[in-house]
């Protein structure tokens, strides 16, 4: 167990890049370094993940802790690969209420929290294209990206709806795409007993319907229910948390200041994207935030989609094979691609609009990323160092 958790806290340390750079990692240290797996069960594992809500690498990873330790391995694989970035998250959620509890900020501060905003909206413009190469290979589900980002943006009035169009993407993806859906040929190298099964099973029902019922039961039932619900419908990227629980701003838990240089810092850090959560956690201005707010909002970020992974396991051979699953999946697929790129479109490029200092360090980010491929935690990096020094020396952001 010691050398499994040091093991994924090295990962978590040093895999930046976003979840496919973590596969990476992943395969040169399971598979051809330490040899716990062989590269057809590796490539199994990871189909499977894919096309279940969650975080990829992060499920990636307990699998495989599993298979070496069991349920222990589980969990000390998914703590070992979490820690690192939920610690550094949760450290700047601090920082930024003990700046802001001053009741004035200095300049630098101010500026450096416009800077990770600008390159949060490179990172996610980034993300739009990339996953619009995968997701919407065609007229159909570009068409069901588009609709979905349409009725995204009407829906921005009405905090916590934001899971509309995935839901009817998924819908519409049943109904209309399952005759051209490519269905999976590889099988799941992970034995889950039934009752085990079903107990997930339960468990993830169980999580959805509690936080439903208390999402209206004052601000600490509405931070919750954000947090289990952006946990239980993150399809295709770790990209697609941001729109999910973007409706802590319209419910007045968090500013959008915060919000998006939250966003923005965890795009510097290794390690999975949803310790975002850790951050909102911490920050958020419900009666649950402090280290309890951050360790519960780690908790039920990752908690739903590691429940359906013991619980389809043993139906995954079944559901690979069915082309109104697979179908499925593809609309919900397409749908986060509409999604993202209404969140694109607003806040983030309508804010940045009226202020060139931002604009310009939004597009020089999307410039190194895109163009010069430089790594997006680099970038957010210059682009917050960049915003600090606009601040101290007096030009607007």
């Amino acid at each position: 167990m010691r050398d499994l958790f040091l093991t994924f806290f090295r990962l978590g340390s040093t895999s930046f890049g976003g979840p496919l750079a973590h596969i990476g990692y992943f395969r040169r240290e399971f598979v051809e370094r330490r040899g716990w797996i062989d590269d057809d069960a590796f490539a199994q594992i990871v189909a499977f993940c894919s096309i279940l809500p969650g975080p990829t690498s992060s499920q990636v990873g307990m699998i495989v802790g599993t298979v070496r330790g069991g349920w222990r391995g589980t969990l000390v694989a998914w703590l070992g690969f979490t820690l690192p970035s939920a610690i550094a998250m949760g450290a700047f959620g601090f920082a930024v209420r003990a700046i802001e509890s001053t009741g004035s900020e200095a300049a630098w501060f101010t500026g450096l929290l416009a800077g990770l905003t600008a390159a949060a909206t490179a990172v996610v413009a980034q993300a739009v294209l990339l996953m619009a190469r995968t997701q919407c290979p065609d007229r159909e589900t570009q068409t069901v990206a588009f609709g979905a980002m349409i009725l995204a943006l009407v829906l921005q009035a009405v905090p916590g709806l934001q899971w509309i169009p995935i839901v009817i993407g998924a819908i519409v993806g049943a109904l209309f795409l399952r005759r051209s859906s490519q269905v999976a040929t590889s099988t799941l190298p992970l034995a889950v007993p039934v009752r085990v099964a079903l107990g997930c099973a339960l468990g993830f029902v169980a999580i959805v319907a509690v936080a439903a019922t208390f999402a209206g039961r004052g601000d600490t039932g509405v931070f919750c229910a954000t947090i289990v619900r952006a946990g239980t419908l993150v399809f295709g990227g770790g990209h697609i948390i941001l729109p999910l629980l973007q409706s802590l701003v319209g419910d007045g838990l968090l500013s959008a200041h915060d919000f998006y240089a939250g966003y923005g810092a965890a795009q510097a850090l290794p390690g999975p994207l949803n310790t975002f959560a850790t951050f909102l956690g911490v920050a958020n201005l419900s009666p649950l935030h402090g280290f309890a707010g951050g360790l519960v909002a780690t908790v039920l970020i990752f908690a739903p989609s590691f429940l359906l992974v013991f619980a389809l396991a043993p139906v995954w051979n079944r559901l690979r094979t069915d082309r109104l699953a697979v179908g499925a999946l593809r609309g919900a697929g397409a749908a986060v691609v509409g999604l993202l790129g209404a969140v694109l479109y607003s806040p983030l490029i309508v804010t940045l609009a009226g202020d060139l200092t931002r604009v310009a360090i939004a597009l020089g980010a999307f410039a190194l990323i895109v163009v010069w491929k430089f790594p997006p935690w680099a970038v957010v990096v210059s682009a917050a160092a960049v915003g600090a020094l606009s601040g101290f020396a007096g030009a607007p952001v």
